[in-house]
């Protein structure tokens, strides 16, 4: 007999058992994969052992034995799967194993076989195939199989009419089975595209019991129940979920059963824990959730969190997948002490969504395919709760398997070693800021990592940067946190880089990661570690008895933002990451000093369009002016923190640095524009032999360059980047073009200045080619110059656009203290009114409302759809604008307008100055000689004079009618 997988007791559906559990055959019985007994694939199957035991198909009208009522038919399947084994007993000896359902348990331990690389022959084969089309694995995980198996028979007492028929034999004593429903009638079918994209082997075969069969002449066909009518209503499962002690709904939730494992299940692989979070992330470690890692008695080394949005599945999985490959790393170090086969047990990776309504849709899909992720669960209202919205919902499962960013699934033949996952889906967005806390107030504390990795979605950690970020606080008792080598994304062959403002975002990333961060980390203290991609030493982290501390400074932004501060430390926590790191350098009583680790590369996607680059920028330039005054202001408290007199010397000596360059890029607009007007103004002098009319051309350039600036501080203060494009890419170019007039300049400037020799001359010269000598050199040294010939060339044409453009919008935008895109402060969240807590003097259990098995396949099989054939989310419909939405509709209207006046009067007096006391004006000699300014005095004086006397002569005239008139 079979054993089938059941659920427990106390679960039960809604409505009558019978008709649900009809409904689930009938699912069941339109895919191959699900059989009462799983295939067992290996050296010891049943045909090789030489087992002459045959199933022999049914025939129409055979003699077979009573079929009792409720009994399910055993349908060996030795004779059509040539790797099939028998157990002895239909049950696995693992306990989680039939409520998982027993097609996990048929791999070897460890040994990963998968099962559609085997042939008739059983040889194994490897293609080089499309996962998603033609890719077996990928085939096999979506339900498809070169086998044909058999499925089993309805348990249900009184079989539904369009699931089996019966054949009454002789006077009724004896049923006999006859075959399955026409395939029309089957519930689910596959579209019919999806069966020309697979080989013939593996398309879905449709029942292996063909109604066309011929029937017994004379018998007598009974059904049994009423027809359907129409589509048969999917209903939910019901289950009685036992709460904690402190009143806390956990559940363990089976996996698909179409997900296919490819090592022996086990019950972190075959089932997810789904914990529903009522609490603050401050007070999460007090009710004494089940963690798993916690469960299973495990030291965590490394808690990695990786934050996300909105990002799509490309950069969800390029981050994710980076993750896996250097878990995968550290499994396969040899020589460690920590590290070695098992090492996957001693990482945790968290992955926290900003907002359930705000995840991307296909991100989830992804999750689903890995195993991760289940729908949230409802919970019925019931006396003894009250209606309260969750705060999170925990998801934690470990994966076997993993997906690349083109959608491939990667296995242990590809070094993939399983990942333990929580995933914390917030039910608000509010904010990067609050998922770290979740992070690090939340989870930390129960696990006690060692060190604590922060990543964003769409950065992608080089294979073996995490083992090297590791062994940098493991070398070194001291060191409090560490930042790895930031770069952009290029894209495939480097595509990227033909977009100039990527390319030179590109060169900036390089340079600060050959100059800037080896300069701080030698001092000691490195001004920011990188939220995209740093890490901290938990230990080094944590408050003192009173409260205070690097957590307690860096959280504060989160509390104070906007709000109840004023608009100095509002700003200031824009870059909370550089507070804290102050505050960790300069901890009371300690001596931890920052890093930078060469090496461990970590590549993040970086803005591709201006009014993005824009607005990123916006935040960046704020929060660091603040926040490096507030670390020069708060000098005094690394006096009183633990480090040594010579450190805290070279502590000093660094923060007079940095009062250098802050000076250096207050005053960076105006040396701008000194440097432009003397290196074209110093063209004109007659030494140089050039064009005559350069003068003029001069004066004109001049002009163009103070009328950007001036139109910058406008725009800047009226116009979002994302409201007028236009506007800032024009005048983007335009300071680019300006950009190559001053370096044609000074090239020739330079020239002419070595001709002629001189000690100002030669200090000038030598200046120019060490600054931009060292950024050669440099690189040479670092032995990474391919930065300089992809990206110095954008660089130096986007530089004005650094300078004016971005500090312009910065400071013209200093009481803008938001984060950007990815928040939603006015936008009200839905409150799921199911959701509740438990109240004192509650029974202590709860109705959950759960998928049931064929649901949770169909929920897989979407969103294997989904990727495969890459369907794009469907927008949601625009909601009618709200009062406060139309209201802010027409101020940045009415400012837009305000704005282009302005420019226009301000411009056109601008070109009236330009023209009278411009090049080749002189006002000393107006009275002297005949020069534009004296012509036009005499044009503004007589025009004077002539309205004068018209407006005379006409009240004259008026008064004379007056006097004529009475």
């Amino acid at each position: 007999m079979s054993h089938q997988r059941t659920y427990s007791e106390d679960a039960d559906y809604d409505g009558q058992s019978s008709e649900e559990e009809s409904e689930i055959t009938d699912y069941l019985s339109s895919y191959p994969r699900y059989v009462s007994q799983p295939p067992q694939y290996g050296p010891y199957s049943s045909i090789e052992s030489g087992s002459s035991t045959q199933f022999q198909r049914y025939q129409p009208g055979q003699a077979l034995e009573p079929i009792h009522t409720g009994e399910t038919l055993d349908i060996g399947q030795a004779a059509h799967d040539p790797y099939a084994t028998h157990s002895s007993s239909g049950y696995s000896s693992d306990p989680f194993a039939g409520s998982a359902g027993s097609h996990h348990d048929h791999y070897y331990d460890q040994d990963y076989v998968p099962p559609s690389y085997r042939g008739s022959s059983g040889s194994p084969v490897d293609p080089e195939l499309d996962h998603f089309g033609y890719d077996a694995e990928a085939s096999f995980a979506s339900g498809y199989h070169s086998q044909s198996y058999y499925p089993a028979r309805s348990r249900s007492p009184t079989p539904a009419v369009d699931d089996e028929d019966y054949l009454v034999v002789g006077d009724g004593s004896s049923i006999h089975y006859t075959g399955a429903p026409d395939s029309e009638k089957e519930e689910y079918e596959y579209p019919a595209h999806n069966h020309s994209f697979f080989p013939s082997d593996m398309i879905k075969r449709p029942s292996v019991h063909s109604q066309s069969e011929a029937e017994t002449p004379g018998a007598e066909r009974l059904h049994f129940g009423a027809a359907p009518v129409g589509r048969t209503e999917r209903r939910h499962l019901k289950r009685k979920v036992k709460l904690t002690k402190e009143g806390n709904v956990v559940i363990e939730s089976q996996i698909p059963q179409m997900l296919v494992l490819p090592r022996q299940a086990t019950r972190e692989t075959q089932a997810t824990q789904y914990s529903m979070i009522f609490c603050d992330p401050d007070d999460f470690p007090k009710q004494n959730y089940p963690i798993r890692q916690v469960l299973y008695r495990r030291v965590t080394e490394i808690f990695v969190v990786i934050t996300m949005y909105n990002e799509d599945e490309v950069l969800f999985c390029r981050t994710l997948y980076g993750v896996m490959r250097n878990i995968s790393q550290l499994c396969n170090r040899k020589n460690s002490k920590t590290w070695g086969k098992d090492g996957w047990q001693k990482v945790v990776v968290c992955i926290v969504a900003d907002g359930r309504k705000k995840v991307h849709p296909r991100v989830l899909d992804v999750l689903t395919l890995l195993g991760v992720y289940q729908d949230p669960q409802n919970i019925h209202k019931r006396e003894g709760f009250e209606s309260t919205p969750p705060t999170a919902h925990l998801y934690e499962y470990t994966t076997s398997f993993g997906l690349d960013p083109n959608m491939h699934f990667k296995y242990p033949d590809k070094g993939i070693v399983p990942t333990q996952i929580m995933f914390l889906l917030k039910e608000k967005n509010q904010k990067k800021i609050n998922s770290h806390r979740w992070f690090f107030n939340a989870l930390a504390p129960i696990l006690q990592p060692k060190v604590c990795i922060l990543l964003d979605t769409g950065t992608c950690p080089g294979n073996n940067s995490f083992y090297k970020l590791w062994k940098t606080f493991d070398l070194n008792s001291n060191v409090g946190g560490a930042c790895g080598e930031l770069t952009a994304f290029k894209g495939k062959r480097w595509s990227l880089l033909l977009n100039p403002l990527v390319a030179s975002q590109n060169f900036e990333y390089k340079i600060s990661n050959i100059l800037d961060k080896p300069t701080e980390s030698m001092f000691g203290y490195i001004s920011v570690l990188p939220g995209a991609f740093s890490a901290y030493r938990y230990f080094a982290l944590q408050n003192d008895e009173n409260g205070v501390g690097p957590l307690a400074s860096y959280f504060k932004g989160e509390v104070l933002h906007g709000r109840d501060t004023d608009i100095f430390t509002s700003n200031m926590y824009l870059a909370e990451d550089r507070i804290l790191c102050f505050e960790l350098v300069a901890k009371a009583n300690s001596n931890w000093v920052l890093r930078y680790v060469r090496g461990a590369v970590g590549e993040t996607d970086v803005p591709d369009s201006l009014p993005e680059f824009i607005g990123q920028r916006r935040r960046w330039l704020n929060g660091s002016f603040f926040a490096a005054t507030y670390a020069i202001a708060h000098t005094p408290q690394i006096w009183r923190s633990g480090h040594s007199l010579a450190r805290k010397i070279s502590l000093t000596i660094e923060t007079l640095y940095t009062i250098t360059n802050l000076c250096f890029s207050w005053f960076s607009i105006g040396n701008f524009y000194l440097f432009f007007v003397v290196l074209t103004s110093s063209l004109e002098d007659d030494s140089f032999g050039l064009w005559s009319g350069i003068k003029i051309f001069n004066w004109a350039v001049q002009y163009i360059l103070a009328s950007i600036m001036i139109s910058l501080f406008f725009i800047s203060m009226s116009i979002k980047p994302k409201t007028e494009k236009a506007k800032y890419k024009v005048l983007s170019i335009a300071l680019a073009i300006c950009m190559v007039y001053m370096m044609a300049a000074s090239i020739v400037c330079a020239v002419k200045a070595s001709s002629q020799g001189g000690t100002a001359n030669s200090i000038m010269i030598f200046s120019v080619i060490i600054t931009y000598g060292v950024y050669a050199f440099s690189s040479l040294i670092a032995l990474d110059p391919l930065h300089m010939i992809t990206s110095f060339v954008p660089y130096l044409l986007l530089s004005p656009t650094y300078i004016n453009i971005l500090n312009i919008y910065a400071f013209s935008n200093i009481d803008d203290i938001s984060w950007g895109t990815k928040q939603d402060a006015d936008e009200p969240e839905p409150v799921d009114r199911d959701a509740g807590v438990l109240r004192p003097g509650g029974d202590g259990e709860v109705e959950v409302e759960v998928a049931t098995p064929q649901q949770k396949n169909e929920l897989y099989e979407d969103a294997i759809q989904h990727l495969k054939y890459r369907i794009p989310v469907a927008k949601a419909k625009k909601k009618p604008p709200t009062d406060a939405a139309k209201e802010q509709a027409a101020k940045e209207y009415y400012a837009s307008i305000r704005t282009n006046v302005l420019l226009a009067w301000v411009l056109s007096n601008g070109i009236l100055l330009a023209l009278i006391l411009g090049s080749g004006s002189n006002t000393t000699d107006t009275f002297s000689k005949q020069t534009r300014a004296k012509t036009y005095l005499i044009f503004i004086l007589a025009f004077t004079a002539i309205t004068n006397i018209i407006r005379l002569l006409a009240s004259t005239f008026y008064l004379l009618i007056t006097l004529i008139t009475g």
